[in-house]
Formats: C-alpha cells, structure tokens, sequence
C-alpha cells in the first residue's frame, strides 16, 4: 500500500493522501497562501492529490464542510489545529549501525519531559555518554506521539507518526538516534496501537478506524477485524514502518497487546511483527517488535509460522510483582498471590508464575506454560513508568524500602537470565515520584480523569489523595534530580549497577540467557534463594538473602571453589553459605569435566 499523510517529492512539489472510504469528495485546504483543491478518489477510498508547496505549509483535510488535521501528520503543532508539512532530509552518521542482539540488550527507560530540565530530545542526548559508561546498552522512550499540551505520559497521543512538537519534533527526534547509535546504543519506542487518545481525535470522522464490538479501558476499540480492517491496520503498520525507516528506531514496545481484541485469523499483531521484521532484513538492521501484554499467554512470544503472534520479547510483569512483593510485603491490588521466595523462584525457572493456576486476584485461572526455555524472551524489571505511576503518589522503591534492599533488586533484575531493565534515576536512588500527569483542554475531560485516577486504586490499600494530573505541579514533582549524584549514598547505588552490569558482561554463566542452564533453591521459611547458572565450564551463584536476620543455607549443589565477584559480607564454607540479612553475593567456578 502507499504511504499516507504528506510526503514531499522535492523542494517545491508535495503529494497528499487520506484514508476516506465513505466520502465521495475530501477537499485538501491549504492555509496560507489559502487554497482549496478536490482530492482524487482512488480505490478503496484513498484520496490524493499533488501540489506545489514545500515544507512549513499548513494544512487541512476538509470532510463534509469541516476542516480537520491529517491523522497521518508527521509534524501537529497543535492537536486541534493545522497540520504542517516537513521533510525527511537529515544529515544521518549512522550509515554502518546495525544494532545489536538481543542478548546485549540492558534498557533504559525513560520519559522524555521528565529526564531532564529542559524535557527534549536533544537534552536526553547529554546523559547517553553517563548511561553508556553505566553498563546501559538500549534506550527507551516511552510514547512521544503528539498529545494535548507539553506534559502527558504519552498515552494520550493522537497522532501517531508525529514526534512531540514540545520535546523536539521530528529533528530532535533524528538527533537523539543519530547520538544514540554514535555510542553504540540501540533506542527503542514505545507505541500505542491499542487506542488512540481522547483530546484532538478526529480520526474516526474520515473512516471505520473504531468499532463499537468491543470496548477498551480508553473507550471504542479500533477495528482490526471488521469491514474495512485492512486499511486500519496499513494505518498503524505504516506508522510502524515509518519510525524504523525514517527515525532509524531499534525496536518498537507496543504497548497493552492484551487490548486489542481482533478474531481474525492472521491478527493485527502477527502482520505487524512480519512487517518489523520484513524491514528490518531489507535494511540490514536488527529491528525487534517488543510486546507488553498481561496475559502469560505464549502464543504471544511465538514466532508467527508458529501461529504466534511473534513478538521477539516481551515485558515481564510476574517477575516485578513476586520480587516487589518479597521486598515490600504489599499483597493487595495485582500482588496478590505473590511473596514467597519460591514465587520468584519460579519466574526464573520458568518465566511465568502464573501458567494455569487460579489467580484470587482475577478471580481465575490464568496463564500457560511458555513454550520457550529462552530467556531473551522475557524483559524484567524491579521498576518501570507502570508500576511507580500507577501508584497513587508515584512513590518509586527508594520511598518504600530501605538501601539495602534497594541493593537487593539491582542484583535481582541485572543477574536474572533475562533481559534487565532500569527506569530513569533508577541507578542512583532517585527519589522524587513520578506521577501521572496531563495537559487537557477539555474541563470535563479533566474532570473524568481526575475521577479514573481515584478508581484505579480501589484494589489497593494506599492511604491518602492522588495528585491532580492536570496540575503543573504534579509534572514537575516527577522530574528526574540528576543533582542527587553529589550525595554519597547515591553515587554508591549507582556504582554498585555498574559493578553488577560488569559482572553480568563478563561472566560467560551470567551472559547466557537460557533457562535450562540454571537451577533454583528457594527457602521460604528463612527467605533465601540461590540460584546456579552455567556456560559451557563456567558457572555462576547468585545467592539472596530477603530477611532481616542472617541466613545459612546448605547448597545442594555441587562442591566447587568458588571465587567471590563482589564482596558483600557473603562467605561460604564447604557447602554452606553466608548471608547478612537484605543482602546478595555472587559467586564464580569452573565446573568439573564431569559436571
């Protein structure tokens, strides 16, 4: 299918095209010098059009009398107003990047208007040399497709191929990943292809892009399976296609999978994770398609001639939720079921915890065995923009627990044999909340939202009152302190990732990624773990100790002469080994030939 929105030929000369099936006649109106032109209908109701103009001009679409933006604009000043014609001319550094495998993977995520200061993309571009040196190898941005106002998480966006005008628009966004593959980072978007959001979203008036069949969390579901579908899902395809093309993007995170409801027998999913793919070998690029989704459901990780959906990884909820509930103790909401050592344990062991068994907080059974033993398929984390937003303060680990187990979940999520995730500020204890924020226009959709802040948090037992997300304040409250690194405790943290990312490097046992290659030792009565991991002759021991009191464990493992990595008070003997209470160790050995 051909590209949609606004693409210019050359200097002066630009075509125009929109999906509007049902409408006999979409008139293409040029704002100043103002011009109105009848667009061609084509097949299948594509209309088009080829004028004079270069970049900068303003436009609209113009549907039964009324003027609306393009919704494939690559370039929306304002949610409500014109869209703007741009270029893709760009001078690129990046001509031999070719990413990097997944195994290399160490992310970083990140907000953009809430990293730094100034909140833009070129901004971000002063800490990449920091994050590098930190051990970090893949840079995540969460959603930065145009949204109502300059502060929203980004879930609110509605046009889907245009870079936020606030952070930088589409030249600040080509900076960052020019930067980013100068220091052989891979940079990774998250998109949303499960709904669009509410403020400025006309799309539904040129075509069949939602369906009353189903409903989202959001409102209408977008039609994936219905009369016309193929159209929508070129829409969103296209858009996917166009920020590994143009913007040269490593992976794409899309978001909620488990909310997008489509019957049909390819699905959506599965023709857009071909399509990632497909581009990236005809590019010669490694390009991923990373889902996160809910459900524990394998078909999602399974590759598409498997009849998965295809995703190459896949976010991990099951491993936050059983290590945030061993060191918090919370039970209530969605952590319920979790707390045992031996509940972690099994994430490692398996990926999931729940593959089958009923869950008392879904009221039933839930998940499946994944079919994989391949632990590049899993992305964990102690931390992400989920799970510390949606709490109603924003209250990140460093507010909830102590350092020492702060210690605790740096060593669980970067010696884990999957791959590791940190969000901003993570590495150095930030402190500050990150908080949902928005700048909606609509007094009554600020109203709505301030009530669903207030319902989210039924199932949780948090005392107090949400910020309000439209209040400035609440943005600003949630911007990263860089300035804490001049406190000791905190370049302490931060030495420690980098310590911890080292040793995950350099250990051929800890670089395996492969489930079959470890073997676990939960006790939950005292509230230990040690975990064996090996490579051809290497191996590795993780031990974790959850509890405030010292432990001793015997290690059922075979005697080796293990060699300390990093000193932490651990010590072992014979068989046995010590642990002060919240602490972690690691250890290195060869394996007997016999092993």
């Amino acid at each position: 299918m051909l590209p949609l929105g606004a693409q210019l030929l050359d200097a002066n000369r630009c075509e125009f095209r929109v999906w509007a099936p049902y409408r006999d006649r979409v008139e293409l109106h040029i704002v100043a010098p103002e011009e109105r032109i009848v667009m061609t209908k084509r097949e299948h109701g594509y209309h088009d059009a080829v004028i004079q103009c270069g970049e900068g001009t303003r436009y609209f679409f113009n549907v039964d009398g009324v003027d609306r933006p393009d919704p494939a604009s690559r370039m929306q000043p304002d949610v409500h107003g014109a869209s703007e014609v741009i270029g893709r001319d760009f001078d690129w550094h990046d001509q031999s990047w070719r990413g990097i495998a997944l195994d290399d993977y160490v992310v970083y995520e990140l907000h953009v208007g809430t990293c730094t200061p100034a909140g833009t993309f070129e901004a971000v571009i002063e800490h990449l040399d920091a994050l590098k040196e930190l051990g970090i190898t893949t840079i995540e941005l969460l959603p930065i497709a145009q949204f109502p106002g300059t502060r929203n998480w980004g879930y609110d966006g509605v046009y889907i191929n245009a870079p936020q005008i606030s952070y930088g628009g589409v030249r600040g966004l080509k900076h960052l990943a020019d930067a980013c593959h100068a220091r052989q980072l891979a940079l990774v978007l998250d998109v949303v292809y499960n709904h669009l959001g509410p403020e400025g979203n006309y799309i539904s008036q040129f075509g069949p892009y939602f369906t009353d069949r189903y409903k989202t969390p959001w409102g209408n579901a977008l039609n994936f399976d219905g009369e016309q579908s193929d159209h929508v899902r070129w829409f969103f395809i296209h858009s996917a296609l166009q920020w590994i093309d143009e913007f040269h993007i490593d992976a794409l995170r899309i978001d909620a999978v488990h909310a997008i409801v489509d019957h049909s027998a390819q699905p959506f999913l599965q023709d857009l994770t071909r399509a990632v793919r497909a581009r990236g070998e005809e590019l010669g690029r490694r390009v991923y398609s990373i889902a996160e989704s809910d459900l524990n459901d394998p078909r999602v990780i399974t590759p598409a001639d498997r009849l998965g959906l295809g995703f190459d990884t896949q976010w991990n909820d099951d491993f936050h939720h059983s290590l945030h509930a061993i060191l918090t103790g919370e039970s209530d909401g969605y952590y319920e079921g979790f707390g045992r050592v031996s509940d972690f344990a099994r994430v490692f062991e398996n990926g999931y915890f729940f593959v089958g068994q009923h869950s008392t907080y879904r009221g039933r059974k839930y998940g499946e065995q994944p079919n994989t033993r391949d632990g590049r398929k899993f992305i964990v984390y102690a931390q992400n923009h989920d799970q510390v937003g949606n709490r109603m303060l924003g209250d990140r680990l460093t507010a909830i627990v102590a350092y020492d187990k702060l210690k605790l979940a740096a060593a669980a999520v970067v010696l884990s044999p999957f791959i590791p995730m940190l969000f901003m500020g993570e590495e150095y204890g930030e402190k500050a909340p990150f908080q949902y924020f928005t700048s909606h226009s609509d007094t009554d959709l600020i109203a709505a939202v301030r009530k669903g802040r207030l319902d989210e948090f039924d199932d949780f037992n948090w005392e107090g009152e949400p910020p309000d997300p439209d209040d400035e304040a609440t943005f600003l409250r949630s911007k990263l302190r860089w300035e804490s690194l001049a406190h000791d405790e905190h370049r302490m943290l931060r030495r420690l990732f980098r310590e911890l990312l080292r040793i995950r490097r350099e250990t051929p046992a800890l670089r395996r990624l492969d489930l079959d290659s470890l073997e676990t030792q939960p006790d939950d009565e005292h509230a230990s773990l040690l975990v064996r991991r090996w490579s051809d002759r290497d191996q590795a021991l993780v031990a974790f100790n959850f509890s405030d009191r010292a432990v001793t464990m015997k290690m059922r493992f075979e005697a080796a002469q293990w060699k300390s990595l990093i000193d932490t008070g651990a010590k072992i003997e014979g068989e046995q080994i010590t642990l002060p209470p919240f602490a972690f160790a690691v250890f290195n050995a060869s394996l007997s030939p016999r092993a």
